[in-house]
Parts: structure tokens; C-alpha cells; sequence
């Protein structure tokens, strides 16, 4: 028996000198010295009393020594828990507490505030800061440079993720081994990955974008990564001919077509540039395709199940969709309710079925039971259309669904129209409460630089267009809409904002 996700994503590098981490300073940290620190990392964790299975987790600054705490995990065979760096300390206690970590790993400037949850939670607390020092890495200091990875099945759980909690407390989903390693290879095939690409990375790796699809992807192809600390576009700008390939979110590509210095030229030699965990606006996409001859190729994930879908390498990248099934994914788009499969075109809840699916959620067996259909199907919560090429269409939240007078209506309908019109950036159309439809339909627009909205211009440009039950009830203009650190729009705040505006 073998550690499954070790052997395949470490194991083969260990003694290379190869560069696998670029940073940002120009130093370079090659596949060999990252495995030397992950065994010191793993021998560490050993010391603090880590056994196979117990959870780890980690609030600390990206660097490679925090990539290393994750590699150190997988080694150890312990339960990885990313941690965002913006969530408050009564945050990271409920999830230290809710997943029983035996040991949370935290930015220096932090740990007097995280002491007591540790305490409370049972967890030893250990620091790691952004230049890769901390009480973690004395620990580490004259351990071993090799570590005998712990013995794992495929089903063994590899890594915690917890749900953002918008409709409810948050939900930790149980990623294994094998639902990690298994995306990790569809990707690889997909998306053409080899040793020769050099990953631009700029995303965090707190979470799935950025720990599991860009690195799991590197490390299962032996490429290297140029390891930018956040997004800033100048690094970006100034690390581009180095790098084959880019995966982001939309925002970055909003922002780099915002500067001049986004050419033909400068992405001349780019293979591949992915978005994903937004919705990427198909203005995006075009305009990116005019300005470099690049064409973004735009897939669907989410925390339980990693990648689900991809437009293709080769073939039609068509703005708007997130493209068809990756390899090994079962995919259907059904009536929330009864489960059946909706007419091709038609709008219905996605459901999954892979090796890339979740276990299900921590310590919730219940609603694990309620998120999967009896033939084994995960009920993502996502609205889309399939068409008749196979190409899937998201549409929006189940959650996010306006229901107005008895009728249905998708908010990203609505959205579309509003941004077609001159003037309009971007717009998020919500569901309010409303004294005699019970819900009313309020768009939320943001203006382009210069420009200037008028509500009932807006309304009467759309009113043709659009069934009177559809039609915004009213519209407001804002500077920007509300997003989580990966760019998603949080319609939540948004209700929040605005939910007396018939009252």
C-alpha cells in the first residue's frame, strides 16, 4: 500500500534540481530543496504528535514554506485545512474547533489573538511567517531530509475545505486522495500541461484555484511555477515572457486589459490562460481575444468537487459557457425537485458524478445524504443549460433564484442585458422582499470609468426584451459590487444592502 497522492505529485521529483518555485525576489527553489523542506516539515509535524488522518491547519501568508506545510500534510498523511488569511480569529475558531485540528499553523503577527482559540480548541499553535520563519520552522530546523511518507488508500482523506457559509454555518467538505490526485490528471490531459510549462501563479492557496488545480497540476506534469506573493498587475506584466501558461480570475484579466502594456507581443508566447471560480463576463473574453489573439478558456469547479467542466484546448472556446465534462465526469442538468433530466436549452440544477466528487461533509452526515441523489449524483446548487453541443451554461445559485409572484426568473438573464448597455461594467441582479410579490426583482449596476447611469434610461432600454416579470423593479448604481477574495460576487451583502427597498 502506497501514499497515493505523495507517490504521484512528489515522489518522482525527489533528488531533482530542477526549478519547481520561481519568486518574485528571483530566487528559485528547486523540486529537490522543496522536498528536503517538506520531509523537515513532515518530521515537525510527526514531533507535535500528527498521526495519518488527524487534521492540520494552516492561516499563514503564501510563501513555499507554506506551500511546504500542505506537501508536509500529504507526506504525513494528515488532513490538510487552508485557512484564509482575511478570517477573524472567532472565524478560524469555529473551523479549528469544528474539525478538531490537532495543530493550527499561523502567521507570527497573529498568534497571540489565535492562542486561546487553539486552547480552546485542543490544537497546539505553531507560527510561520511570510519569509518562512516562525516557531514551525525552528521545529523544523536539523530534522531529516527524507521522511518516509505514511502509508495511504485512496479514499483516506488528503485535505478539509470549508463551504463560504452564505446560507448557513460553513461546511467542511472531505476532499481524498483520490478525488484530488484523479482532477489532477484530467486537468493534465485537458489542458495539455509538460514539464516545459512555467505556471504564472498569483493566486492564494487557501484555496482550491489555486492549492489543488495549479499546483496539483504542475507537480503531476514536473513544470515549474512563478510564485507571485498576490495579484499586482505590474508582476504580472514584468513575469509574462517568462511564463507558457496563466490560471485566474476574472479579475485579472479585467485588469490587465486596463493597461496599456497588454499586447500581442507580450503574451506572444503564452500557450494557455484559464479563468475561473467568477463567472468571466463574455466582453472579457472577447475583448481579451482582440487585444492579444489569445482566447481565455473559461472552466467550473467548485470546493466539492474540484473541476468539473472545461471549454477545450483545441476546438471552440465559446464566451459564456464553461465548456463540456472533463474526462471521468458525469454531468447532467436536471428539475431540482424530481431529478429529471430537463430538455436540452432548458434551465435546471447541474449534478455530478466522478472521482473528482467529495466524501461528503464533516460531521454532517444528514446533509451529506440531502446533497446526493440515490444513483450517487452530487447536487452542485448550480443552475445551468446544456446545449446540444454538449457545452454547459451557467445560469446562476438555486439560492440565488428570484421567485416573484410565482415566477421563476434567473438573475443572469437579467444581468446580461443590463451589461450589453452603454455605459453599464458589470451589473448583479437580485431578489428582494416585497409586500405583495413577496420578492422583487433590483438590479445593481457598476458604471464605467466616466460614465454616467440613469435608472429609468436603463429600464426602458431592457423593457423590450424582457417579460414584465422579468424587469428590474428598480436599479441602483454603485462603485463596485461586493466580492470575496476569489473574485465572486457575494449577492448575499448585496440582498442585506437592499432588502427594505419596498418595505
Amino acid at each position: 500500500m502506497a501514499n497515493t497522492l505523495y507517490d504521484a505529485l512528489f515522489l518522482a521529483h525527489e533528488g531533482s534540481e530542477k526549478t519547481f518555485l520561481a519568486l518574485k525576489d528571483r530566487r528559485a527553489v528547486s523540486y529537490g530543496a522543496f522536498l528536503r523542506q517538506t520531509a523537515r516539515f513532515a518530521h515537525a509535524l510527526r514531533a507535535c504528535g500528527v498521526e495519518p488522518g488527524d487534521r492540520v491547519a494552516l492561516q499563514a501568508k503564501k510563501s513555499p514554506e507554506a506551500l511546504a506545510v500542505y506537501a508536509a500534510c500529504v507526506a504525513a498523511g494528515a488532513v490538510f485545512l487552508p485557512l484564509n488569511i482575511a478570517y477573524t480569529p472567532s472565524e478560524v475558531d469555529y473551523f479549528v474547533s469544528d474539525a478538531q485540528a490537532k495543530l493550527l499553523v499561523c502567521d507570527g503577527a497573529g498568534a497571540s489573538a489565535l492562542e486561546p482559540v487553539a486552547a480552546g480548541a485542543g490544537a497546539r499553535l505553531l507560527t510561520l511567517n511570510g519569509d518562512g520563519s516562525g516557531t514551525l520552522a525552528d521545529l523544523a530546523r536539523g530534522q531529516p531530509e527524507r521522511f518516509e511518507p505514511a502509508e495511504r488508500r485512496s479514499d483516506d482523506l488528503a485535505a478539509f475545505l470549508y463551504t463560504s457559509g452564505t446560507t448557513g454555518r460553513s461546511k467542511g467538505a472531505m476532499l481524498t486522495q483520490d478525488n484530488l490526485l484523479s482532477n489532477a490528471e484530467a486537468l493534465v490531459e485537458t489542458w495539455r500541461f509538460t514539464e516545459s510549462d512555467v505556471l504564472l501563479h498569483a493566486l492564494p492557496i487557501f484555496h482550491t484555484h489555486g492549492l489543488f488545480v495549479a499546483t496539483n497540476t504542475i507537480l503531476l506534469a514536473g513544470g515549474s511555477m512563478i510564485f507571485l506573493p498576490a495579484l499586482d498587475i505590474d508582476d504580472l506584466i514584468a513575469m509574462m515572457p517568462q511564463a507558457t501558461t496563466m490560471m485566474g480570475v476574472p479579475t485579472f484579466y479585467t485588469r490587465l486589459l486596463a493597461d496599456p502594456r497588454l499586447t500581442r507581443e507580450l503574451t506572444s508566447h503564452m500557450r494557455l490562460f484559464v479563468s475561473g471560480s467568477a463567472p468571466l463576463l463574455a466582453d472579457t473574453h472577447v475583448e481579451f481575444e482582440r487585444r492579444t489573439g489569445k482566447k481565455i478558456l473559461e472552466r467550473y469547479g467548485m470546493t466539492e468537487t474540484n473541476m468539473n467542466t472545461s471549454n477545450p484546448y483545441d476546438g471552440e472556446r465559446r464566451a459564456g459557457t464553461v465548456g463540456r465534462p472533463l474526462p471521468g465526469v458525469d454531468l447532467r442538468i436536471v428539475e431540482p425537485e424530481s431529478g429529471r433530466p430537463v430538455a436540452t436549452g432548458e434551465v435546471g440544477i447541474i449534478e455530478v458524478k466522478g472521482r473528482n466528487v467529495f466524501k461528503g461533509y464533516w460531521k454532517m452526515p444528514e446533509k451529506t445524504r440531502e446533497e446526493f441523489r440515490p444513483d450517487g449524483f452530487f447536487i452542485t446548487g448550480d443552475l445551468a443549460t446544456l446545449d446540444a453541443d454538449g457545452y454547459v451554461t451557467i445560469v446562476g445559485r438555486a439560492k440565488d433564484l428570484i421567485i416573484a409572484g410565482g415566477y421563476n426568473i434567473y438573475p443572469k438573464e437579467v444581468e446580461l442585458l443590463l451589461d450589453e448597455e452603454p455605459g453599464v461594467l458589470e451589473s448583479a441582479v437580485i431578489g428582494v422582499p416585497h409586500p405583495d410579490l413577496g420578492e422583487a426583482v433590483v438590479a445593481v449596476v457598476v458604471p464605467r470609468a466616466g460614465a454616467t447611469l440613469d435608472e429609468a434610461a436603463l429600464l426602458a432600454a431592457i423593457a423590450p426584451k424582457l417579460a414584465r416579470f422579468k424587469q428590474p423593479r428598480r436599479v441602483f448604481s454603485i462603485a463596485e459590487l461586493p466580492r470575496n477574495t476569489m473574485g465572486k460576487v457575494q449577492k448575499n451583502a448585496l440582498r442585506e444592502r437592499f432588502k427594505g427597498v419596498f418595505a
